[in-house]
């Protein structure tokens, strides 16, 4: 296996909404720091995979758009996923593996303002028994924190608990859209928008976009005197069905973490891809996280949510800190899917 790091991470800064330019604009200034920061361009670097979903835009292909943010003349050796970026960068890191590049830029977008969110979502449902009731996210997501309070492993207070976590460390992220000090009883005095949920115990309406660069071996060394050395990743998939499986547990989160290795080594911080509050718990107990371990320190995805760039965001954020020296080993995650059918886990390391 060849050695691959993520050296180069940026992202816009995320708002409720973006008005006065599309995606293309969004995305070229974030694309524009990484080849600033590392002296690449559209035609040195070795490979472009972006994960973005047509469901936002209302336009079929519209990934192919985007691609003047990059600048794809004269041609490039270009893929696209439709998925979160954190699955672009899986792609792109299979293909340094084969051997025939040494970096790669990874991007993933997502302008979600201008359509109804949670009912965009409705279409990722199994969609002969569940999509035709269209029940919204948020309200799938209720029936999956119900469960879980149900089973007694954890309680109102615990979800609340993760949300004043996460907004509190979302203070030292210029790039968060919500932050703040809030407390427990602030949040459970809140109405709840689909029982159990509150409003802080769900993601915000995002646009935003991220990059990344991967490169292998010394020229990952190259680019960064301190690379994010990807150690492990893996990605697995749950039943779409979800009366099929227990929802109060992530299998495929631990069967990923188990492939990638997290148990391995101690962890020093995770960044967790949990867009609601009683996800983050059932996706740390499923990694085996302990209380040691600082979760979310950017202030995860109840910060700031770009659908399809979040999952990418998680990895970019543990790999910058990890090159900042402020650890040296972190776990980040990714996921897809109605309560969190698909993950995909990552261990990084920092160089010794």
């Amino acid at each position: 296996m060849r050695d691959v790091a993520i050296v180069a991470f940026a992202q816009s800064k995320h708002e409720r909404r973006i008005e006065g330019y599309n995606e293309i604009e969004m995305m070229m200034p974030v694309v524009g720091e990484l080849w600033e920061r590392t002296g690449l361009s559209a035609d040195t670097v070795g490979f472009t995979c972006s994960g973005s979903t047509d469901f936002l835009a209302g336009q079929a292909f519209s990934f192919v758009t985007i691609l003047d943010a990059i600048g794809p003349w004269p041609p490039i050796s270009e893929s696209h996923v439709e998925m979160d970026g954190a699955w672009a960068l899986y792609e792109a890191w299979v293909k340094l593996q084969m051997g025939e590049i040494d970096t790669a830029l990874v991007y993933s977008y997502g302008k979600s303002s201008p359509g109804d969110l949670p009912k965009v979502l409705t279409t990722q449902l199994e969609p002969y028994s569940v999509a035709p009731l269209w029940p919204d996210a948020i309200s799938v997501a209720g029936l999956q924190a119900r469960a879980l309070l149900d089973s007694g492993r954890a309680t109102e207070a615990d979800l609340a608990g993760v949300a004043v976590r996460n907004r509190a460390h979302a203070k030292d992220n210029p790039k968060a859209q919500l932050a703040g000090d809030y407390t427990v009883e602030e949040i459970l005095a809140e109405p709840y928008l689909a029982n159990p949920l509150r409003k802080h115990d769900c993601p915000p309406i995002t646009d935003g976009a991220a990059a990344v660069i991967l490169a292998a071996g010394d020229v990952a060394r190259e680019l960064n005197d301190r690379p994010a050395w990807i150690r492990g990743i893996d990605h697995r998939v749950e039943a779409h069905a979800l009366g099929a499986r227990d929802l109060t547990r992530s299998a495929s989160t631990r069967l990923a973490g188990e492939k990638a290795g997290v148990g391995d080594a101690p962890v020093d911080f995770a960044e967790l891809h949990a867009p609601f509050t009683h996800q983050e718990l059932i996706v740390a107990e499923a990694l085996g996280l302990g209380d040691d371990v600082t979760v979310n320190p950017s202030g995860g995805p109840l910060a700031a949510n770009p659908v399809m760039a979040a999952g990418l965001i998680r990895l970019g954020e543990a790999a910058e800190r990890l090159s900042r020296g402020e650890g040296d080993r972190a776990v980040a995650h990714a996921t897809s899917g109605p309560c969190l059918q698909q993950n995909l886990v990552c261990v990084l390391e920092g160089e010794g």
